[in-house]
């Protein structure tokens, strides 16, 4: 399976225009910022691996396309978590049903087990004793990655040429930054006036900058990290969220996901209306996909929220 260029649709939110890449179309059960991430993986001879491992949340929406990636390539597939809550194990949903249908093996390792402690224990522990293997970081975070995502920046300059659009900002909030980092790397390398805009969803903005130093040391080449004025903590459940949410899905007819897209338009508005981006030049967004972890994140939006936002 190859991938195929996503469309891009322009849509009005809050009395702009905006363009919006759809990576989330890319395919039925492949797509977003995974993706373009294991890119290489779809496309690359690995002949002589037998298992795919890699390690990070119960509900994260590598866990799905990592079991995507392995039934394609015929791969067993071992998943690490620290913990597994017994409500999910007794009702599978969202990425950890899909994943388990899919054939992974989800294995828990320790509830007091944090994530740093979770990336030593898999690298040090598991992966000596392995062979025949494909190790990939939590999320993709790799040099593997870039192949997908110089593709993903290659459609973006053609689709700026054919609109002749010279200077662009290109906006998309960030895990690992992966995704980012490798996009604004692309630009630079080349000579393109695209700058690449993204705000830290887990652990701040000195967690996201730690992140692509791991990748590259040239700060030249890193995005622009947009901060937000207010403090959010990864995973739980805010009103201004699940607002922005059902705002953008009632304006521009597309439903995002709903752990990291509410705080990348929260920010990216509220440096918009602060002036803090140059407002004559266009933005476009990129979908990254995640629609499947809405399948767990709704009903607890709902139940938190439903007598005020119903």
């Amino acid at each position: 399976m190859l991938l195929t260029s996503s469309p891009i649709e322009q849509v009005s939110f809050y009395n702009r225009l905006f363009y919006i890449k759809r990576d989330d179309l890319l395919h039925e059960s492949f797509s977003g910022n995974k993706a373009r991430k294991f890119y290489s993986f779809l496309k690359g001879d690995f002949s002589g691996c037998h298992k795919l491992i890699s390690y990070g949340s119960a509900q994260a929406n590598s866990l799905f396309s990592f079991s995507e990636l392995a039934k394609l390539k015929g791969w067993q597939f071992d998943f690490y978590v620290s913990h597994i809550a017994s409500f999910m194990k007794q009702n599978p949903k969202g990425n950890y049903r899909a994943a388990l249908e899919n054939g992974a093996n989800i294995i828990e390792v320790g509830d007091l087990m944090p994530g740093e402690l979770l990336e030593s224990y898999v690298k040090n522990t598991i992966i000596p004793n392995e062979k025949n293997h494909l190790f990939v970081p939590e999320g993709g975070r790799c040099q593997y990655a870039r192949m997908g995502i110089d593709l993903l920046a290659q459609e973006i300059i053609c689709w700026a040429e054919n609109e002749n659009i010279t200077q662009l900002k290109i906006a998309l909030p960030a895990g690992t930054g992966t995704t980012a980092l490798f996009l604004q790397q692309y630009f630079k390398q080349q000579k393109y006036d695209f700058e690449v805009l993204t705000c830290a969803c887990i652990g701040g903005d000195e967690y996201l900058k730690q992140q692509f130093l791991e990748l590259c040391l040239d700060e030249t080449q890193h995005p622009k990290i947009l901060s937000s004025s207010k403090k959010y903590h990864f995973g739980k459940l805010y009103k201004a969220f699940f607002e922005i949410w059902q705002k953008l899905k009632l304006e521009t007819n597309i439903e995002f996901e709903l752990l990291y897209d509410p705080l990348g338009w929260l920010t990216l508005l509220e440096h918009l209306e602060r002036e803090q981006i140059e407002r004559d030049r266009p933005v476009l967004y990129i979908h990254q996909g995640g629609l499947l972890g809405n399948e767990t994140m709704l009903p607890r939006y709902r139940r938190k929220y439903h007598a005020k936002l119903t």
